[in-house]
């Protein structure tokens, strides 16, 4: 694959210079360098389709106009146009104001964005070969795409932080399920490098969208917000590789930095799908937006808001820690006002190592819907294939896995669901009597049988024995030939 291996040799290139220290240091300056090589094909693309477009780019600051020419700026004069002319325009960009202006994207993308190159000679190659890629080429553009998500599945600087890339077969999953349509407005509070809405788009694309007003109209309907500038950044750059033309949706900001209260109901959206992070603590002062459900633990503040963010009958998908299932105080209170407020129909249980190899964790799929209390909850437990132990980077889940779980399922209204070795179903009574508990274990699931104790510690006593002759074997071996 050419792209790959022009994205692999600029990587090389990156490493010989002394200012890009590590993987994210290195992602980012491949992103906002890819960002402008993207948005400046897709201008000259709606240049000559739209009449009266301009880029929100200055000329001068247009790829084409400094970095295109093989045999352009290069060394000191390089890094003195990058560092003091071309990151101080797009970062002072005045936005106009007016629908569809893409100049607040590029000043939120450079807002905190940071040239670690130190070598002009070094850059100059690397935007080289930026270069030979044409994003116009759909082809082109595909397998890049395909490559840009194994850069952002490289991405796992942010794990300390409680922030995981979801594996892309959760994602697709969870957006099957939700099953979204263009002008229903999807909400991702903490969307990362955008893995729920690239999912949405393309589920959208392959159902329902088959004339350029309705991808219009799912594209007029997407909103997310990411707190962190390297996700952001990427994201952005991944929603123009999916040929969103204004991926101004896509916000800078911290989700729960306002209160609770100050979501107006003209705000409430049709459906909610992200993987809010969970594990870390948000600023202090962030729970003082949530009198009622007071708490640092960031995946309890979004649980929260998802719920009041929702329209009736505005349905969601959340991907929760087990730790959210069965903790008390707090989180007993949101969980019983989740299930007061919505129908909490659905939880697949994980298994630890789905998101393996970043993260060891238990984690969940949950499902509701807003407007009416919940009834019953059906639990469905996703396992590892037969014949394999655990996820892994080399067997990692794949959509396929959950066949199964979606064949059972029961379609857009559930019907017909049934208890299986996998399925179980709890009523809220039941719920309601564990102190709303969810950590509810599978009553189908069998024990697994590994032997009597006695004959196990015998046999153990047998291998040593066993290991200890033969390595008193080696020893003589060994010592006998030393002596020759």
């Amino acid at each position: 694959m050419i792209v790959r291996t022009t994205v692999k040799s600029i990587q090389d290139v990156m490493r010989q210079d002394v200012g890009v220290d590590g993987d994210a240091q290195r992602i980012s300056q491949l992103t906002w360098l890819f960002f402008l090589k993207i948005i400046d094909d897709q201008d000259q693309e709606l240049e000559l389709t739209k009449d009266g477009y301009r880029s929100p780019i200055p000329r001068r600051f247009q790829w084409r106009n400094w970095a295109a020419d093989p045999e352009g700026i290069t060394g000191q004069a390089m890094l003195d146009f990058v560092n003091d002319e071309l990151f101080p325009a797009l970062k002072g960009l005045k936005p106009t104001g007016q629908p569809g202006d893409r100049r607040r994207v590029v000043r939120d993308v450079f807002e905190d964005a940071y040239n670690y190159m130190k070598s002009g000679q070094l850059l100059r190659q690397v935007v080289n070969k930026i270069s030979q890629i044409d994003f116009n080429n759909l082809d082109e553009r595909r397998h890049f795409g395909e490559f840009y998500e194994q850069l952002l599945n490289d991405l796992q600087s942010a794990g300390n932080a409680g922030e995981y890339y979801t594996p892309r077969a959760v994602t697709a999953f969870m957006v099957d399920r939700i099953d979204p349509h263009p002008g229903e407005v999807l909400f991702d509070p903490a969307c990362g490098t955008g893995g729920f809405l690239s999912c949405a788009i393309n589920h959208m694309e392959k159902h329902y969208v088959r004339t350029p007003k309705q991808r219009e109209k799912m594209q007029g309907a997407l909103k997310a917000v990411e707190k962190k500038q390297l996700p952001h950044m990427l994201c952005v750059t991944n929603m123009l590789l999916h040929g969103v033309e204004d991926p101004s949706f896509v916000r800078h900001d911290n989700t729960l930095a306002r209160p609770l209260v100050s979501w107006s109901k003209d705000e409430r959206v049709d459906i909610v799908v992200t993987n809010p992070p969970f594990g870390g603590k948000e600023e202090d002062g962030i729970e003082n937006n949530f009198p009622t459900f007071r708490t640092k633990e960031t995946a309890d503040l979004f649980l929260a808001l998802i719920v009041r963010l929702l329209k009736t009958d505005g349905r969601a998908a959340v991907v929760l820690p087990d730790g959210t299932l069965f903790g008390e105080g707090i989180k007993t209170r949101l969980k019983e006002h989740l299930m007061e407020e919505c129908n909490l129909h659905t939880i697949v249980r994980l298994p630890n190592s789905v998101f393996k190899p970043y993260a060891s964790i238990g984690t969940n799929l949950l499902f509701f819907e807003k407007g009416t209390p919940t009834k019953d909850i059906w639990f469905y437990e996703h396992r590892v294939p037969p014949g394999q132990k655990a996820y892994s980077m080399t067997k990692p889940i794949q959509l396929e896995h959950f066949q199964d779980c979606i064949d059972w399922w029961g379609g857009k209204e559930r019907n017909g669901r049934e208890e299986t070795p996998q399925a179980w179903k709890v009523t809220a009574e039941e719920v309601k009597a564990r102190s709303f508990n969810l950590a509810i274990k599978n009553p189908h699931a069998v024990a697994d049988d590994h032997g009597d104790p006695e004959t196990l510690l015998a046999e153990l006593a047998a291998a040593e024995a066993q290991a200890g002759t033969l390595r008193d074997q080696l020893k003589a071996i060994l010592a006998e030939a030393l002596s020759r």
